[in-house]
């Protein structure tokens, strides 16, 4: 089951006596205002990222922040109100590697109902190749393929997102992918595409520790 956050004290009338249960003409528990009434919904949040190349190299930062401090990623991040998908891409892009990303298309979705995402990454170049660090990363580097850190990603979105990015510039094609990334019954994290393949998820730090 996902974790789903809650509100201490309701937005509306600042009661603190907030209780979760279905509502009516309901079929799942909301978190209920027992003084106001009102139901607060709590729902996926979006992440966007992209995956930058600049000259056959691909653009990763490696995280000052936690989670998975020190670990490497694509630039992302949680889009923010008034912006799109494709927006939120380039502005993590230039927050956490100080790098314009250009011709940004979408690459791939994955649902990871297992943390309540929805994690959106695209593709693109970066202008001049030139980036550097930016607040919320110790560094940025630009990795041949065969020289990518595979176990010191920082998420299994990520590892995945790289893994078909390679495999299709391979290929020369760029399809946009959709999967699923979640927790199996088993307490295995998997990878399940929407064109029915499947596969067990690499660096399932929650699990694991």
């Amino acid at each position: 089951m996902a974790f789903t956050p809650a509100h201490r004290f309701c937005p509306d009338c600042g009661s603190g006596r907030l209780a979760w249960r279905v509502p009516d003409e309901d079929d799942r528990e909301r978190q209920i205002c027992d003084d106001c009434g009102s139901i607060h919904y709590h729902n996926p949040r979006n992440v966007a990222g992209c995956i930058c190349e600049y000259e056959g190299r691909i653009l990763l930062c490696r995280r000052a922040i936690e989670p998975r401090h020190g670990f490497w990623t694509v630039p992302a991040g949680f889009m923010e109100n008034g912006e799109s998908l494709a927006n939120a891409a380039t502005r993590e892009t230039r927050e956490e590697a100080n790098a314009i990303a250009e011709g940004v298309q979408l690459y791939a979705l994955f649902n990871l109902p297992h943390i309540n995402q929805v994690y959106v990454l695209f593709r693109g170049g970066i202008a001049g190749g030139h980036a550097s660090a930016g607040p919320e990363s110790l560094e940025t580097a630009w990795f041949e393929p065969h020289e990518l850190p595979w176990d010191e990603l920082a998420f299994p979105v990520i590892h995945e997102g790289l893994r078909l990015y390679l495999a299709d510039r391979e290929a020369g094609h760029f399809p946009v992918h959709m999967g699923d990334i979640e927790r199996a019954e088993s307490g295995t994290l998997v990878v399940r595409h929407h064109d029915g393949t499947e596969r067990e998820a690499r660096l399932d730090w929650r699990r694991s520790g």
